[in-house]
C-alpha cells in the first residue's frame, strides 16, 4: 500500500536530561593553522544554515569512543575544528579560520525506547529539536561548523544528531564527514577509504567575470520591489503560515507506474519522475494563478561535470541549483510528461561553460537565489547516509532533524530504491497536497482491485 505519514500521527518528544555541560573535541593531534578560501558556491546566503542529520540506533556507541574516534578524524577534516569569519576580501565573503578550536560534542538521556521513537516520530517535528544541543551565539558565524549530540536511550539504544555547516559542505561532502568518522570508530586500525580534499580555488570565479550564460534560478535584489522582483509574495506567504510536514514514501512499484505516464517517448530517472511530480501536486495544491511563473530549483552534483573533473575527496559544496520553469497552466493541466521534459533540458544545460558562469555570476553579492515562487528540491537519497555504521549496526531511521518549505527526497530504510518525499506546506493545504501526490497511484490501485490487470 502507499505510505503516508498525517500531521495527527507526531507526538512531542520528553525533554533531554544532560548530565555534563557540552565539551569542545579538538583534532587529536596538531592541524595546519591557516585560512581557507571558500568558493561562491560555498558562501551564498542560500547555504548559511547547518544540516542537520538525525540517526537512530538500536544499540549505543560507547561515548569515550565516540569522542576519541572524532578527535582521530578531525585531523582529516580539521576545518570543521575551525570557525567562520567574514574573509579580508568584504564582508559578504566567508572563509574558515583553520584554528583547531574543536566541535561541539553534547551527551544526553532521553527516557523513551528505540521502538517508541519509530512509533511516536513519523516525521519531524518541533520537539526533535531538543535532540541537538543549541549553541548560544550572537550570529550564524559564531555557531561551530559542527555539533554533535548523542541522546543515550533508555533501551541501550542511541539517537546520534549533528549540525553540520553548508557553507563548509554539500550533501556528499556531509556523508562523506560522516562515514570518514563510522569508519575511525568501527575499524580504527584501518585508513580511510576517501581521503578530504580541503582546497576550494577550483571553483575561483575568472577575473575579470564572464557570464555568458542567463540563469534563471537566480535574481538581483531590487530595492523598491520589496526584495522580489515577481512582484510575488508566494514566498513570503508559505514563510508567514502555519507549516506541517508531509512525508509520502514511494516504492519501486509506485514510481515504475509514475514513469509509465511517459513512456514509450520519454525515458526518465527516478528523480526526474518524482520531482516532476511533487512539483506538479505543490503547484496543484497551492491554487496558484494559472498564469503566473512557477520555477522547480534541485540540487545536481557538478564534480563530474567540469573540466577537468574535481579531485576525489572534495567535500565542499560541489553542487549548483538546476532551474526549470513554466506557468502553472502549463504545469497543471498537462501530464507529467510535460514536467519531466522540463527537468531534464535543466540538467542537460548544466555544462561546464554554464557552470562556470553561475560562479562568476555570484561574485555579484547582490545577487540571490530566486525563491519567490520556487519549490526547492534536495536529493538526500543516493547519498549513502543511511549506510552509516559505527560498529553496533546500521540505523533503524534517518533524515533531518527538522521539515520546512524545503523539499527533501530521503531514503527509505529498508527499500534501497524507495523513496521518501518530505516536505512542509501550509497545513491549510496538506490533505491537498497529500491528494495530488496519491491520486495518480489510487486510480492505479482502484483498477488493479477491480480486476483490469493492472501491476
Amino acid at each position: 500500500m502507499f505510505k503516508s505519514s498525517s500531521s495527527s500521527s507526531s507526538q512531542e518528544l520528553p525533554n533531554c536530561f544532560y548530565q555534563n555541560q557540552p565539551v569542545l573535541v579538538s583534532p587529536l593531534t596538531p592541524t595546519p593553522k591557516h585560512s581557507l578560501y571558500l568558493s561562491n558556491l560555498d558562501d551564498q546566503r542560500f547555504l548559511r544554515f547547518s544540516i542537520k542529520y538525525l540517526y537512530l540506533f538500536k544499540k549505543s556507541v560507547n561515548l569515550d569512543i565516540l569522542k576519541y574516534s572524532l578527535s582521530k578524524v578531525l585531523v582529516d577534516y580539521y576545518p570543521l575544528a575551525g570557525r567562520l569569519k567574514t574573509s579580508s576580501e568584504g564582508d559578504h565573503k566567508l572563509e574558515v579560520d583553520c584554528n583547531g578550536e574543536g566541535s561541539v560534542f553534547a551527551e544526553a538521556f532521553l527516557d523513551i525506547t528505540a521502538e517508541q521513537f519509530l512509533e511516536l516520530s513519523k516525521k519531524p517535528n518541533r520537539s526533535w529539536r531538543k535532540l541537538l544541543y543549541r549553541v548560544e551565539a550572537q550570529s550564524f558565524l559564531d555557531i561551530p561548523p559542527l555539533v554533535v549530540q548523542v541522546t543515550n536511550l533508555r533501551c541501550g539504544g542511541m539517537i546520534l544528531c549533528t549540525g553540520i555547516n553548508h557553507c563548509l559542505c554539500d550533501g556528499i561532502g556531509t556523508s562523506q564527514f560522516l562515514q570518514a568518522w563510522a569508519h575511525v570508530t568501527a575499524k580504527p586500525n584501518l585508513d580511510l577509504p576517501i581521503v578530504p580534499f580541503h582546497a576550494r580555488h577550483v571553483l575561483k570565479p575568472r577575473n575579470p567575470p564572464q557570464i555568458t550564460f542567463t540563469h534563471p534560478g537566480y535574481v538581483r535584489n531590487t530595492p523598491n520591489k520589496d526584495n522580489d522582483p515577481t512582484g510575488l509574495s508566494l514566498n513570503h506567504y508559505l514563510q508567514s503560515q502555519p507549516l506541517v510536514p508531509t512525508s509520502l514514501t514511494f516504492t519501486t512499484s509506485h514510481i515504475l507506474r509514475l514513469k509509465r505516464q511517459c513512456f514509450p517517448s520519454l525515458k526518465c530517472t527516478t528523480f526526474e519522475t518524482l520531482a516532476s511530480h511533487t512539483w506538479r501536486s505543490w503547484v496543484r495544491a497551492l491554487d496558484l494563478s494559472p498564469s503566473l511563473n512557477v520555477k522547480l530549483l534541485f540540487s545536481v552534483n557538478v564534480r563530474k561535470k567540469l573540466i577537468p573533473e574535481m579531485p576525489q575527496g572534495y567535500y565542499g559544496n560541489g553542487f549548483v541549483l538546476g532551474c526549470a520553469q513554466t506557468m502553472v497552466k502549463d504545469l497543471t493541466t498537462s501530464n507529467l510528461h510535460h514536467g519531466v521534459k522540463l527537468v531534464q533540458h535543466a540538467k542537460s544545460s548544466l555544462s561546464d561553460d554554464y557552470i562556470r558562469s553561475m560562479i562568476d555570476l555570484l561574485e555579484d553579492k547582490t545577487v540571490k537565489t530566486d525563491l519567490s515562487a520556487s519549490l526547492v528540491i534536495s536529493q538526500w537519497s543516493k547519498l549513502g547516509l543511511e549506510d552509516l555504521e559505527f560498529g553496533e549496526g546500521k540505523p533503524l531511521h534517518m533524515g533531518p532533524l527538522s521539515s520546512d518549505i524545503y523539499c527533501l527526497f530521503l531514503p527509505a530504510i529498508g527499500d534501497v530504491n524507495a523513496v521518501t518525499v518530505l516536505v512542509s506546506v501550509p497545513e491549510s493545504v496538506a490533505a491537498k497536497f497529500e491528494y495530488h501526490m496519491m491520486e495518480d497511484l489510487w486510480d492505479k490501485e482502484t483498477k488493479d482491485a477491480n480486476g483490469n490487470g493492472f501491476c
